[in-house]
């Protein structure tokens, strides 16, 4: 059993103070991730590249067009502003949680394994609801486009495996401590 300073935690074997700000500093950073390389660098797709076949009825703007692609620019925009609010909310969580030794928990890989849970659970919401549910946009669209679909689900998954066993592999790390009695575990 894992103690924090709220108690006891059945299971747990690294206290929960940074869980949440890693893991929604991940939801923002996969975001970026996301929009920055398959919205801008790739551009595979855009907020509502796929409502001509979406499943609620958005108005369809074609990203090949002016009008279109600045529409579609307006809408990663605003996905983008979330992805910045959600990591300025975990810098912000994360600060007021570590009281002493700040700079030695970005080096914790319980810190950087929460942080790949955010990513993951990013792009297994994201992915779900987005891609299969609203249908709003594919990772690529076209033919094959449920396996790149799928496969952008895979990953998330693989991110949320990954990043839990890496926070696992790391020491607790009570950000509440003094430094001097962190100093002697390695993260």
């Amino acid at each position: 059993m894992a103690t924090t300073l709220g108690g006891t935690q059945a299971g747990l074997s690294q206290p929960r103070s940074i869980q949440l700000p890693g893991i929604v500093l991940g939801v923002g950073l996969g975001g970026f991730v996301d929009g920055i390389l398959l919205h801008q660098l790739l551009q595979w797709h855009h907020m509502l590249t796929s409502t001509n076949q979406d499943h609620i009825g958005v108005k369809y703007y074609n990203p090949h067009t002016v009008s279109g692609l600045e529409m579609n620019t307006v809408w990663d925009g605003i996905f983008h502003t979330v992805c910045w609010l959600a990591v300025l909310c975990g810098l912000s969580i994360l600060y007021s949680r570590v009281t002493h030794n700040r700079r030695r928990v970005w080096t914790s890989r319980v810190l950087w394994g929460w942080t790949l849970v955010g990513w993951g659970l990013f792009n297994l919401v994201e992915g779900a609801l987005d891609h299969h549910i609203l249908g709003i946009h594919h990772v690529y669209a076209g033919d094959g486009q449920v396996w790149w679909d799928i496969g952008f689900l895979v990953f998330g998954a693989l991110l949320v495996a990954g990043g839990y066993l890496l926070q696992r592999s790391g020491q607790p790390f009570d950000p509440n401590a003094p430094a001097d009695r962190q100093a002697n575990r390695p993260g």
